[in-house]
């Protein structure tokens, strides 16, 4: 058996750069996760009233 046929070949990905490989892959895992849900905003006190604001000086 010659010495070239137990050499590994290395994987055809002819004409796909390294660059577009890695942003398929990067925009893949990006869709398959679930979206993130919303932020809790923390709700404001409702205003005071002039009553209230008179009862308070």
């Amino acid at each position: 058996m010659p010495a070239t046929e137990n050499q590994p070949r290395p994987c055809p990905v002819a004409g796909v750069s390294m660059r577009d490989l890695l942003a398929s892959c990067a925009a893949a895992e990006a869709v398959s996760r679930p979206p993130r849900a919303p932020e809790q905003v923390p709700a404001r006190p409702a205003p005071r009233s002039a009553e209230e604001h008179r009862r308070a000086a």
